[in-house]
């Protein structure tokens, strides 16, 4: 049976933020055109987890658990398997197999499901059924999962896409509770977690947020003192182990879904920023579904796959999960001069739609497949992502550091028509000159693979993945890379600190990462640093590096982000706050006190991101030049005095820190 989900889909288009790094060469006529890759060793991020590469099971899937499947999956990497299924999670009943108002196949049970999970060598995540079901029944569940059978499911979510009840006006989840709002479900969270960990306490439990720049994120539902994100954290954060996220980007065009993937850094920064402020703990981060809006079958879903599981896990986030394995078809086109059925899943499902057109044999691996499987060819559960970027928007890059010495270079071209021909460059990084070639080219059925080709230079050809995987000119000795930085700031200055490294030391550097390039703001031989003349309002990526007296530098330490705010006191006070949101565009207000100003005065901020522009103002004359608002008035400040604004954004939305007023730094009130 075809089971199509409701998406609500109301986002501006993003901006596409280009790569600071070195201009290409000149081309040749009749060349293919030049871009050149920087590949930054020094600018380490996240490590590769083992849970990383994940997709969607569902119980309307009769393949679910078959062997064919399972072994298909095994061959792709895939590291992790959700069930049952995305909105069928709220409808449910694991005891019976049941889903009423749904459709279950025959032998879609846990039992089967698991079975699937074990020989394609995943493990499992699980929706536990917050809708229409009971703490008791999720615990029954844990326990038969765990105790009874062995299986050790760790990750739990509660529910699906809750905020999707109705209560902001959309609704499609299942949810039969009185009160609908993020302040019930938090209370619900926690009830759910107090009895499923009475069965297992080794269970992780997730609680269900809304993503940073999509529907209904920023959105205050009535009745409700918050958003549904600072109301479920505050509540059930201290109760949870992480959160869930589901990112659908809009698109009219391959080319417009392909930028999206751009947005991620942003999107879980302000995850973070928002578990740290309301939950006030570490928690994980895991995005359940995802899926492009065009391509969904060839290969621009193939490219969006690769680049968003890469962004997505080089930030920290622990799973991936692809919507869905069978879906169906819903419309015929050409994308790339390739049949698209419009069908989500990762394999045919042979059917036949209205006009006729059938897909492909059963389970025949649609192009986002190999998406995956380039993608597990390339990072593998142990590495370390390290910094990586392009001087051409069309190009991508992301790259691993293996414990072998070895480096694999995973390289985008989003250019349907034209190769490019690529320069490679190295920081703190010397590979021997060949290397091992994977390709995946528009149309094909398999990844080829070449023992050829040079580690200083590649053509891509169009619409391409290609994973560059290259060995040390040398063997170095290493000693072990230092912890994880933290960070202490103020509006201009940032202390950091690290672990020691288990070895003996002479030195540490601390390097801020600016794109693919990274600068070195200082060395000590303590675990602490403070660095100065820093930009007020401004986020920042460290690594801190371990040398030897012989002169050995380490690998780079797992990433830092430290933002610096604005200063504790100043002759001029000012508070902003989010009055209104619709998920694309905001109401803000702004307070503005200083004794010390009389006269016509100047407030100025600048937008984090690219993607946010002042469209109008009020009691004041306001401007935009770039990412820089100015508002002038002349209102007197004594007392305060209160401006406002209404601002357009695509994407997340991350609110300025630092103002100026008259050329004063004012502090936040």
């Amino acid at each position: 049976m075809t089971v199509r989900r409701l998406r609500w889909a109301a986002w501006p288009v993003a901006a596409v933020l280009a790569l600071a790094v070195p201009a290409p060469g000149a081309v040749a006529a009749g060349a293919p055109p030049e871009a050149t890759v920087t590949v930054n060793a020094r600018a380490g991020l996240a490590a590769v987890p083992d849970t990383g590469i994940g997709v969607n099971h569902a119980v309307w899937d009769s393949q679910l658990g078959t062997d064919t499947v399972a072994d298909l999956y095994h061959a792709a990497g895939v590291r992790t398997m959700r069930y049952p299924g995305g909105s069928y999670g709220d409808i449910y009943h694991w005891k019976d197999n049941t889903a009423p108002g749904g459709y279950v196949a025959p032998g879609t049970d846990f039992d089967t499901f698991m079975g699937g999970v074990r020989r394609a060598g995943a493990q499992p995540i699980v929706i536990a059924n917050y809708g229409t079901g009971t703490p008791q029944e999720a615990a029954d569940w844990v326990r038969y999962a765990n105790v009874t059978k062995g299986y050790g499911v760790k990750y739990w979510e509660i529910g699906n896409e809750l905020y999707g009840n109705g209560h902001y006006g959309a609704n499609w989840e299942a949810d039969n509770h009185a009160d609908k709002g993020p302040a019930a479900y938090a209370a619900g969270v926690v009830a759910y977690a107090d009895a499923m960990k009475a069965a297992d306490p080794s269970v992780k439990i997730g609680a269900v947020l809304t993503t940073p720049g999509n529907w209904p994120d920023g959105i205050v539902g009535t009745g409700d003192t918050g958003t549904w994100n600072q109301t479920v954290l505050s509540i059930a954060g201290p109760h949870v182990d992480f959160v869930i996220l589901h990112w659908y980007p809009t698109g009219a065009t391959a080319a417009e879904a392909l930028t999206k993937p751009e947005q991620v850094d942003d999107m879980i920064y302000l995850a973070r920023d928002e578990i740290t402020r309301y939950a006030g703990r570490p928690l994980g981060i895991a995005l359940t579904e995802t899926n492009t809006p065009v391509g969904m079958d060839t290969q621009p879903g193939a490219l969006f796959a690769a680049e968003t599981y890469s962004s997505l896990l080089e930030n920290g986030v622990f799973t991936v999960d692809w919507w869905d394995t069978h879906n169906g078809g819903t419309a015929v086109s050409t994308v790339a001069g390739q049949t698209d059925y419009g069908d989500s899943g990762l394999l045919s499902s042979a059917t036949c739609l209205a006009d006729g057109a059938c897909e492909p044999a059963l389970n025949t691996p649609f192009a986002p497949y190999y998406g995956l499987r380039m993608l597990s060819t390339f990072a593998r559960p142990g590495d370390q992502f390290v910094r990586a970027g392009a001087d051409d928007p069309l190009i991508d890059a992301h790259a691993v550091r293996r414990p072998d010495g070895n480096l694999a270079v995973l390289l985008v071209n989003k250019d349907p028509a034209a190769e490019r021909a690529v320069t490679l460059g190295y920081a703190g990084y010397t590979p021997a000159a060949g290397s091992q070639v994977y390709t995946f080219t528009n149309g094909a059925t398999s990844i080829s693979a070449a023992a050829a080709g040079s580690a200083f230079s590649q053509t891509l050809p169009p619409y391409s993945l290609t994973t560059l995987v290259l060995h040390p000119a040398a063997a170095a000795a290493r000693p072990p890379a230092p912890g994880q930085p933290t960070a202490t700031t103020t509006d201009r200055t940032a202390t950091i600190s690290w672990p020691a490294s288990p070895a003996p030391v002479a030195k540490y550097e601390v390097y801020r990462q600016n794109g693919a390039v990274s600068e070195e703001w200082g060395e000590t031989a303590s675990t602490t640093l403070t660095v100065g003349n820093l930009v007020p309002g401004t986020r920042y990526t460290v690594n801190v590096l371990a040398r030897d007296a012989a002169g050995n530098v380490s690998w780079a330490s797992p990433p830092s982000t430290l933002t610096t705010g604005a200063p504790v006191s100043s002759s001029c006070t000012v508070r902003l706050t989010d009055q209104n949101d619709w998920a694309s565009g905001f109401v803000g207000g702004i307070h503005v006190v200083s004794a010390a100003t009389t006269g016509d005065w100047t407030l100025t901020f600048t937008w984090p991101t690219a993607r946010q522009h002042m469209t109008s103002g009020w009691n004041g004359t306001w401007s935009q030049e770039g990412a820089t608002v100015t508002v002038t008035s002349s209102a007197s400040l004594a007392s305060g005095a209160d401006v406002g604004f209404v601002a357009d954004y695509g994407g997340p939305n991350i609110l300025p820190t630092a103002f100026t007023l008259n050329g004063t730094l004012c502090s936040l009130g």
